[in-house]
């Protein structure tokens, strides 16, 4: 697709670029080292209808396309890679519970996901499981009228932060596999819950950590969607997340390449701006032929989202050609501000750190691959 962006699209980039512009990318470092998200600073992009556009109004989001979350995520990305996961988890997380949580529920954890008073991790992911959604073991047994979950899940965005999450869990036998699994949102402060954090090397404001879940009782109406589908529902907010992550680490990638640039300009070598030297620029014009072709890509992806076609093997391509390309094109930039590139004064090397996390988070290249070559030939793709 080409990119025509439209007058209300260009007015909501601009928004988003004044503001992360003013007051996200003077602390970006900064908030690294303190380790927590500003929640002052999520209240204020709730404030200006950052978070979770595509959400629709009854909800406290602005019915917006999947494209124009896209163009809002890869803005705030360009200058503060860690708070565009506002913009992700908004969409994703608001998505889910508008289209299966209760009503009662949805009206009253979704408008405050989207102000950024409240925070929704996604509890997939466990100890044994990592990439396999269908092979969980954290359970969720039925007893009368409620739930008693038991288990763990771990690397969970947020996992110390968030106020509720989206939580998948088997409710059938083993054996069932994906058929299994059903989806929960549950609140973090009831009894039995208690999470850890991990000491990672990068998203440290995200942070990422366990959640674990001892003999704690949910009420039935916290069930999303009907018993046994939770699995479905994963993998149709993966291919909306899929794209969104795509477009955080091409905003990153090509801040660092505007930097880049810029450096080129102004640092000489034997008398002459070193922008004249091709194997100086070359590499910063592949990176951005490169990162142009990753984010055409991501729009293509949302775009088919928005128009219900299918675009599962698009999102797998957004997946694990996006960040592995971004972290290339990231360490190239840095390689260009030779021996002042490899100071922790310049955000080079943050970026690099935060968008190398995507490489593993939310399916693994390998993974995705597996992903595409189902799309086109059928499960015998992946089948042992």
């Amino acid at each position: 697709m080409a990119i025509y962006w439209t007058d209300e699209q260009k007015a909501f980039k601009e928004t988003a670029e004044r503001f992360a512009k003013e007051q996200l990318a003077p602390g970006y470092q900064e908030r690294d080292v303190e380790g927590q998200i500003d929640r002052s600073l999520t209240r204020a992009m709730g404030d200006l209808g950052l978070i979770g556009v595509d959400i629709p109004e009854e909800f406290g989001g602005l019915g917006q396309t999947c494209v124009t979350s896209g163009l809002i995520t890869e803005t705030i990305a360009y200058s503060d890679f860690n708070m565009s996961y506002m913009c992700l988890l908004g969409s994703l997380m608001g998505q889910i519970m508008v289209n299966h949580a209760s009503a009662d529920i949805a009206h009253e954890w979704v408008p405050q996901l989207l102000s950024g008073e409240k925070l929704i991790a996604l509890g997939l992911t466990e100890p044994r499981g990592g990439s396999d959604a269908g092979n969980l073991i954290l359970r969720a047994d039925k007893k009368g009228d409620k739930y008693i979950l038991n288990g763990e899940k771990t690397s969970i965005t947020f996992a110390d932060q968030a106020e509720g999450v989206v939580l998948f869990a088997r409710t059938g036998a083993v054996e069932d596999g994906a058929r299994g699994i059903s989806a929960f949102f549950v609140p973090l402060d009831l009894p039995g819950v208690a999470t850890t954090r991990f000491n990672d090397l990068g998203s440290k404001i995200i942070g990422r950590g366990s959640i674990f879940f001892d003999n704690v009782e949910l009420g039935e109406e916290y069930r999303l969607g009907e018993e046994g589908r939770g699995f479905v529902q994963v993998m149709e907010g993966f291919d909306f997340s899929r794209a969104l992550i795509g477009l955080q680490c091409v905003g990153a990638a090509q801040a660092s390449l505007d930097e880049a640039w810029q450096y080129t300009t102004e640092r000489e070598a034997m008398g002459r701006p070193i922008a004249q030297y091709q194997g100086v620029s070359f590499p910063l014009a592949e990176g951005e032929t490169i990162i142009e072709s990753a984010r055409l890509l991501c729009y293509n992806t949302l775009d088919l989202r928005d128009k219900d076609m299918p675009h599962t093997s698009e999102a797998a391509m957004c997946k694990w050609f996006a960040p592995r390309k971004s972290v290339e094109v990231i360490h190239d930039c840095l390689l260009t501000h030779g021996h002042y590139g490899w100071s922790t004064d310049l955000p080079i090397q943050q970026r690099m750190r935060d968008v190398m996390g995507l490489q593993i988070g939310d399916g693994t290249a390998q993974i995705m691959k597996l992903v595409i070559a189902r799309e086109k030939v059928g499960r015998v793709a992946v089948q042992y």
